[in-house]
């Protein structure tokens, strides 16, 4: 007996709109990436050496530039420390948050991000989970920072709500700059690349700013580049209000430029990372 089989394949029924898988909406993107930041920081648990930056290079840093500086450029390191204070709070933030894209070529080496790719999630849940976990790496340096200050003398004309929020201003900006390296991440090969590239990034930016002295002491050329660095604009917004306790225009500067960050580098970033995965 002879069977006749059919050799053709069965034409591919497509999906009808009520079987494809709902677009996320605001609400289930604010879950995800909640739950992707409460992963970032069961990792932190896990990896406590996380926090050894965080933590010695604010008790490091401020101390030694107060003290070997502050003679020669202010006078004495009482009189510099209203200097080298909100500087060093910015130079912190700037550190903190370039880790931010080495641990995220380090999770797409590893193979993290190919789980990811299966799941019905947002595509920014996993980019933008990682650096609200890492608000408290920021949260931690920039408090470090102020106790250090105010164990070496230090005291803030602007009072508590000046102190406050130089001290909130600092962790916003290193919450939007982090954008830049997270891109970074889904962009280099490796995380060595990225390690490079965020340190040619960091140093002109926090070297190259009034972070540790005055613009005007510097040469005209090297001025002129000093005040339209992002960092300076910081810098002296934090020095307004931990030292003054005034609101001014370069606090406006200094938000309006950490908004235009994340409204550049937080899209650039998830299309590369769409892009790859």
């Amino acid at each position: 007996m002879t069977m006749l089989v059919d050799t053709h394949p069965a034409a591919a029924v497509p999906l009808s709109p009520a079987d494809l898988p709902a677009r996320p909406t605001l609400r289930d993107t604010i879950d995800q990436t909640l739950a992707m930041a409460w992963r970032s920081t069961k990792k932190m648990r896990r990896n406590p050496e996380q926090f050894f930056d965080v933590t010695i290079q604010p008790l490091l840093f401020t101390a030694m530039f107060a003290y070997i500086f502050g003679g020669a450029i202010s006078g004495s390191v009482s009189a510099y420390l209203p200097l080298i204070i909100p500087g060093i709070l910015a130079q912190t933030a700037l550190t903190t948050c370039m880790a931010m894209g080495t641990q995220l070529r380090e999770d797409m080496d590893k193979g993290t991000f190919d789980r990811f790719r299966s799941l019905p999630i947002a595509r920014i849940a996993p980019l933008a989970g990682p650096a609200l976990a890492d608000v408290i790496r920021y949260t931690i340096a920039s408090t470090l920072t102020i106790l250090v200050g105010l164990a070496m003398g230090y005291r803030p004309g602007g009072g508590v709500l000046g102190t406050l929020g130089g001290w909130l201003l600092t962790i916003v900006a290193a919450w939007s700059l982090a954008w830049i390296f997270t891109w970074l991440g889904t962009v280099a090969r490796s995380a060595q690349a990225v390690q490079g590239i965020s340190m040619l990034i960091m140093f002109p930016l926090t070297f190259l700013s009034n972070a540790f002295v005055p613009a005007d002491s510097l040469p005209g050329w090297l001025e002129a580049f000093v005040k339209v660095n992002p960092v300076s604009h910081v810098v002296t917004a934090c020095r307004d209000l931990i030292n003054e306790g005034q609101v001014t225009a370069e606090v406006g500067w200094a938000v309006l430029g950490c908004a235009a960050v994340v409204a550049i580098f937080a899209p650039l970033a998830v299309r590369s990372y769409s892009r790859k995965f």
